[in-house]
């Protein structure tokens, strides 16, 4: 069985991978680097992985789910009773409290930013939830992120606006590290927003007009970045009117793993037609991130923008990874021209 992947790895990636230059090591090389050092390292080793991982405080209080808990300690087990190292009690104990534990529809996850600063979501453990496949974050969705973190100068100062925000990853990112001067979230479905309002919350940020102390969720002391001002807005991009979108006064529009649906495809192209007539003195940036899953949706999509009059253009494939995840080949950044 594969080792886990993002939930927990993100701690391995920079709280204790990059501290022992051991970031992205697979499973395998951290049983043979168990198994070449001295007996009394590998405890040593084992107990400080448990302790930025599982244990780490993040962890504590926001916990990915039981199961990828489970898998992750049991893998971790694995690896530690292969080697001749004395029995890890914390090990054991860890895994005990976890399989007491009741399962939950939802769980969090966490991202590290360059800073070490986190960035949390609250999402469902589910693909498909409520009726909708927008309560968890899409692999696109960190693509984007990277991205943007690449190439701040897009979102500095500017108003930024996301198509199908979903649980809030992209937005919460260039929030954090891009510094917009406003950042609109939009979205249509009502479970959608309401977690999305709880992920901007929860992540320190307050939302117009609201007036609150904006280190309401994790702390926001010494942060690098200025609160932007945070708008949630519904959108039906069948029904949003020119007028509408002309009001939001975007200067860069992104989004992120909404083409997989003909139908949504059309309504998403319909609406940037929409912006193309809306601001005949400046046109918004458009950037658009999206996971290849079915080549005739792709094609359509493509064959919608040039029926449109919409050119677009490849976005080169970003340097880093910043976010430990699955590397997608099928993902493509679409830069459009309206």
């Amino acid at each position: 069985m594969a080792g886990p992947g993002p939930e927990l790895g993100l701690l391995f990636q920079r709280r204790f991978l990059a501290a022992r230059q051991l970031r992205g090591m697979p499973w395998a090389e951290l049983e043979q680097q168990l198994r070449a050092a001295p007996e009394r390292s590998q405890s040593s080793l084992l107990a400080d992985i448990l302790h930025q991982t599982v244990l780490h405080p993040l962890c504590v209080r926001y916990p990915p789910s039981a199961a990828y808990r489970r898998c992750f300690l049991t893998e971790l087990i694995k690896k530690h009773e292969s080697t001749a190292a004395d029995p890890l009690d914390e090990l054991y104990d860890a895994l005990a409290r976890i399989l007491s534990e009741e399962e939950s529809a939802h769980c969090y996850k966490s991202y590290l930013l360059p800073s070490g600063e986190p960035v949390t979501l609250s999402e469902s453990v589910a693909i498909i939830s409520q009726g909708t496949t927008g309560l968890i974050t899409w692999d696109a969705a960190l693509q984007l992120a990277e991205w943007a973190t690449e190439n701040p100068a897009v979102f500095t100062n500017r108003t930024v606006l996301e198509l199908g925000s979903g649980v809030g990853f992209t937005g919460l990112v260039i929030c954090k590290t891009c510094n917009p001067k406003t950042y609109i979230f939009s979205d249509y479905h009502h479970c959608v927003l309401k977690q999305l309002t709880e992920n901007i919350h929860l992540n320190g940020f307050t939302l117009e007009p609201e007036t609150t102390n904006p280190a309401q969720g994790q702390e926001a002391e010494g942060k690098e970045y200025q609160q932007p001002k945070l708008v949630v807005a519904e959108l039906d991009w069948g029904s949003v009117t020119e007028e509408q979108l002309l009001a939001l006064q975007a200067d860069v529009v992104i989004a992120a793993d909404v083409i997989y649906d003909p139908e949504i495809t059309l309504s998403l192209t319909g609406m940037l037609q929409k912006f193309s007539t809306s601001r005949a003195d400046r046109k918004p940036e458009v950037y658009i991130a999206l996971t290849v899953r079915n080549l005739d949706t792709y094609h359509m999509f493509q064959a919608e923008l040039d029926k449109a009059g919409i050119r677009w253009q490849i976005i080169p494939a970003h340097s880093n990874s910043i976010f430990l995840h699955d590397t997608q080949p099928n993902v493509t950044i679409l830069q459009l021209f309206i």
